[in-house]
């Protein structure tokens, strides 16, 4: 949608916004340094993912409000491939309003299912490839029950 310098944009009514850049990269470690000391970057957040046995850490620039998201998958991980240049990039994170809605919608668009939804604590996660096959991730905050 084409908008004006200085107009607002519409609200968005599929409940998508773009949410950070998901690389995979071969030694972690030495990739947080090289984001905190090349190009002023700082840890924000960092964990395991249950369901691949790999790990991601969350990083932005001072003022950004953009994450990159490095992923290490250990060889135990079955997301785990040799690493290969022009495999960096390992998925967009899309957050949503409702992960498993969008997850079923995007599937019937021709997307192809890549991980059916999960929890992951108060989150719930899925990924889908789009036409070109990148990963993208469908993310958001669990609802509560209806009863």
């Amino acid at each position: 949608m084409a908008t004006k310098k200085g107009s607002k944009m519409k609200s968005n009514v599929l409940g998508v916004r773009f949410w950070y850049t998901g690389i995979r990269v071969k030694d972690l470690e030495e990739s947080i340094r090289f984001y905190r000391e090349a190009l002023g970057f700082h840890v924000v957040l960092k964990g395991k993912m249950v369901a691949h046995e790999g790990t991601y850490v969350h990083m932005r620039t001072p003022t950004g409000k953009q994450i990159l998201e490095l992923n290490y998958y250990p060889k135990i991980s079955k997301f785990y491939e040799e690493y290969v240049d022009g495999s960096e990039l390992d998925h967009i994170g899309l957050y949503v309003s409702d992960v498993r809605g969008q997850y079923k919608r995007l599937i019937k668009l021709g997307c192809e299912p890549a991980v059916e939804p999960f929890n992951q604590g108060s989150w719930v996660l899925a990924f889908v490839k789009d036409p070109n096959g990148i990963w993208l991730e469908l993310i958001g905050r669990e609802g509560k029950k209806k009863g």
